[in-house]
């Protein structure tokens, strides 16, 4: 999902009314009318709150690419760079994405959460410049999936000073990444015998 700067500029003047407003109709309101524009605009902009979160997210994703340009480093290391920053950038929203993690828990919104985080996942991979083409390109975005929604939820209870504690937590998290390996290598394996390929897998490390 491509964010243009004009709805860029609705979904930041949005954000901070979430924490009082909820992801609502009214806090899209506040936003645009924030910004001179009419409120008669929001239900053309976004059908659902869900939409909103959606679109928050993939304007953070964006950004988060744009920001990562020049990292050192092996993978692993890239990665985790990546992830550092995009906390940090998440840092003055935690409340609205406490609320945004809240909705895409109910009922009916499990399609959308995997949708969400599919696409962080891939920008990050993106952002880290990995460069791998064959099975290990599905295996690596499943695991950091995981990965990636477990460290957003660990953060949203974190308070220590510049999100030490879910930092650690990811270290932890890419450090056990080794094991996935074994798994991968039978999974290739097996669909090897069924639909030949040729690797050009790229390590973690």
């Amino acid at each position: 999902m491509e964010i243009d700067p004009e709805t860029a500029k609705i979904l930041d003047a949005l954000l901070p009314n979430t924490s009082f407003d909820g992801w609502t109709m009214q806090a899209l309101r506040h936003a645009l009318a924030s910004l001179g524009r009419g409120p008669d605009e929001a239900p053309l902009l976004f059908a659902t709150p869900a939409d909103m979160i959606e679109a928050a997210f993939a304007l953070a994703d964006q950004r988060m690419v744009e920001d990562s340009a020049g990292l050192e480093g092996g993978l692993t290391a890239r990665v985790r760079a990546v992830i550092a920053l995009r906390l940090e950038q998440m840092a003055g929203d935690k409340e609205a994405l406490r609320r945004a993690m809240a909705h895409l828990a109910l009922p009916g919104q499990a399609p959308r959460l995997a949708r969400i985080i599919a696409a962080s996942t891939d920008s990050i991979w993106f952002a880290a410049r990995d460069t791998s083409a064959d099975f290990s390109w599905y295996t690596k975005r499943f695991t950091l999936g995981a990965i990636w929604l477990a460290t957003l939820l660990f953060w949203l209870s974190d308070e220590s000073p510049e999100a030490g504690r879910t930092l650690a937590f990811v270290d932890r998290r890419l450090q056990g990444v080794g094991r996935f390996g074994k798994f991968r290598h039978k999974a290739q394996a097996r669909l090897a015998s069924l639909i030949p390929f040729r690797s050009t897998s790229t390590s973690w490390t």
